[in-house]
């Protein structure tokens, strides 16, 4: 899998941050340069925001790859109305993508109402089991394949609404044009790297329905001239206020009428409520909305806006809106083939020591010894987030004993005597005792 998370080695300066912050333990400091561990990463962005060099970016596409087709379909996120002020009208957003160098317009938001139409209709019932988990997030989407695959059948097996929204969008353009699906183009316009990277690689989908993803924030500043002064506004939008509402936190659960959910963001507290699940801690709720950003999707790190003022924006819109779409569902767009997963998520070991159980129990006690034999302060000196992650690495080979600046100050003990401690930062310095104290 090719990610859209990536480190620019020019700019990191090994300060440890990301691997502090990082959800799964992806990224390690070696010799003064943050690496990240492509089986482990799940895109979420955290690195993203937290690194004060701005070494670590998203690769998204390009706005040159539209000349690859002779006909362009955008798939906006809803969370694009948010990033702009004064904004009196989602067609004022859709009108300046046709300026830019798209042909037709198909709104996740209208995708995100087909599918909650469907879960209305939906006769017998999600397969997955109770409590449900909202798949809609694929940042969580991979979090649970590689943390917690036990979680799996709790996924509610629907399509995100953009790879819904493409299909039917490379559907109703070749009707319209007559031309073959492969000179069709279909881009998204995404939040977060996450997407990106499912844009490319689908979880749940055996094959891509999408030919790209842009950033929010780059389209963003290619719509500002466009968007000034618009008259004459043609009327593209086909969304209401519930569809909309699903680029904040609870917006899904909204637009599927749940009653007893739980709508939680932020990808700690996302972990934490998994680890409740995983536990069966979580007994009265029937549907669990997760998204590893906060306040959903406006709050991805692709964004140029504050989530809570693009909250506050969206919130504004859907006032004036109606509750949903006046267009009418049609059976085929409530196809259970495209509207639910073609292939099963499946558990990733990216946390597996060895495929041989017996090799791999060996691993951990070895683990778990040198873990015993570190002082346990996760102070990161080491390029590891944390002393357990640390012992990991020197057992399978990734790191050395010597990495760990306490190893050390022992082994300089034993030959120097104790003021071998003065090379060290003044808090990992062993405290000495006072003058006339036993």
């Amino acid at each position: 899998m090719k990610h859209a998370v990536v480190l620019d080695g020019t700019r990191c300066r090994g300060c440890t941050t990301c691997i502090k912050n990082c959800p799964t333990e992806a990224i390690r400091v070696r010799q003064g340069k943050a690496a990240i561990l492509s089986d482990r990463c799940i895109d979420c962005g955290r690195c993203i925001q937290v690194c004060p060099h701005r070494a670590i970016r998203s690769v998204s596409d390009s706005l040159d790859r539209l000349k690859d087709f002779r006909y362009c379909v955008a798939v906006p996120e809803p969370a694009l109305y948010g990033q702009f002020r004064h904004l009196e009208q989602v067609d004022q957003v859709l009108n300046g993508l046709l300026h830019i160098g798209f042909h037709k317009i198909f709104e996740a938001a209208k995708a995100a109402e087909i599918l909650a139409e469907y879960v209305a209709r939906r006769i017998e019932g999600s397969p997955a089991k109770f409590p449900l988990i909202s798949p809609q997030c694929p940042a969580i989407l991979r979090l649970i394949r590689i943390r917690f695959p036990r979680l799996i059948p709790h996924l509610d097996p629907l399509v995100m609404p953009m790879e819904l929204a493409a299909t039917l969008a490379r559907k109703e353009a070749c009707a319209e044009t007559g031309l073959p699906p492969e000179e069709i183009g279909v881009f998204a316009i995404v939040p977060c790297p996450a997407k990106v990277t499912a844009a490319h690689s689908p979880e749940g989908l055996s094959q891509p329905v999408l030919d790209g993803a842009l950033s929010i924030r780059d389209v963003y500043l290619r719509l500002l001239r466009p968007m000034e002064g618009q008259n004459n506004l043609l009327p593209l939008s086909a969304s209401g206020a519930t569809g909309v509402g699903v680029a904040m936190s609870g917006g899904a659960s909204h637009a599927r009428q749940a009653k007893r959910y739980v709508a939680v963001d932020g990808i700690e507290n996302c972990i934490q409520m998994l680890e409740e699940i995983e536990d069966g801690r979580q007994p009265d709720v029937d549907f669990i909305e997760l998204a590893a950003c906060t306040q959903g999707c406006v709050g991805g790190c692709l964004t140029v806006e504050n989530p809570y003022a693009a909250k506050m924006r969206l919130r504004r819109l859907m006032d004036e809106m109606s509750p949903t779409s006046s267009w009418p569902a049609e059976p085929e767009e409530l196809d259970q083939e495209i509207i639910t997963f073609s292939r099963t998520p499946q558990y990733s070991p990216a946390f597996r020591l060895d495929p041989d159980r017996a090799e791999a129990m060996a691993k951990h006690l070895r683990i778990q010894a040198l873990e015993a034999s570190l002082p346990g302060l996760h102070c990161g000196s080491c390029g590891a987030p944390n002393c357990r992650a640390f012992a990991e690495d020197v057992v399978l080979g990734r790191a050395s004993a010597d990495d760990c600046i306490f190893k050390v100050r022992e082994r300089m003990r034993d030959v120097a005597g104790p003021e071998s401690d003065a090379y060290l930062p003044p808090p990992f310095r062993q405290k000495k005792p006072r003058e006339g104290s036993e």
